[in-house]
């Protein structure tokens, strides 16, 4: 069972109608106790970081993901599911995230060609191999929708890159966590490859 995180934001039925077509059993949930019984943890989401972290202290549910994440539980986040897991983001002004990865979430600052958000199909660069890459081929394309972006203090945490007027950290690969900047879900074939090796993982 995958716990899929419910903080009111973002698009949990469509994550969750994906990782049910790749063959995952999913229990969309705002239950601590159900969190720590999940073999896993997914928390997709889009919107603001603030509101993001706002939202997962009010239903009790903050605290018990960083525990479930530091005692080693795989963990899945997407778009702003990754970025709370960074120390701050300066987002609306700075506020403090998990902190469980060293660094910042910083907004683009790009020439005026390219567009903010960053919204589209754009590739990415694998950084290390894993088994959730599996069957992936490198420089695939996923789907983005962000104006923000994380900034690790660490090149180790970084699994994958990706271009859009400066290279920047699109993929999350460190130990139990898995986290990506792009969408999986809205990525078609790859994005449920990528989510099919995640299940795998876990299994």
């Amino acid at each position: 069972m995958i716990a899929l995180v419910d903080y009111g934001m973002g698009n949990i039925r469509s994550v969750s109608k994906a990782i049910e077509a790749v063959g995952g059993e999913v229990s969309i949930t705002q239950s601590p106790e159900e969190i720590r019984k999940a073999k896993a943890i997914v928390l997709p989401g889009v919107g603001a970081f603030r509101d993001c972290m706002s939202n997962l202290t009010e239903l009790g549910l903050l605290e018990t993901v960083r525990e479930e994440i530091l005692k080693g539980k795989p963990y899945l986040g997407i778009c702003l599911g990754m970025q709370i897991l960074f120390t701050e983001s300066e987002e609306f002004g700075m506020c403090k995230g998990l902190d469980l990865i060293k660094g910042r979430v910083i907004r683009f600052k790009l020439p005026q060609d390219y567009k903010i958000p960053h919204m589209g199909w754009n590739t990415v660069i694998f950084k290390k191999k894993s088994k959730l890459l599996s069957e992936i081929s490198n420089n695939s394309y996923f789907y983005f929708v962000h104006s923000y972006y994380v900034v690790p203090e660490e090149s180790n945490f970084v699994g994958g890159v990706t271009e859009y007027g400066i290279e920047f950290t699109s993929m999350i690969i460190y130990e139990n966590i898995f986290a990506t900047q792009f969408h999986p879900e809205k990525s078609q074939k790859m994005g449920l490859k990528l989510l099919s090796n995640f299940i795998q993982f876990i299994q």
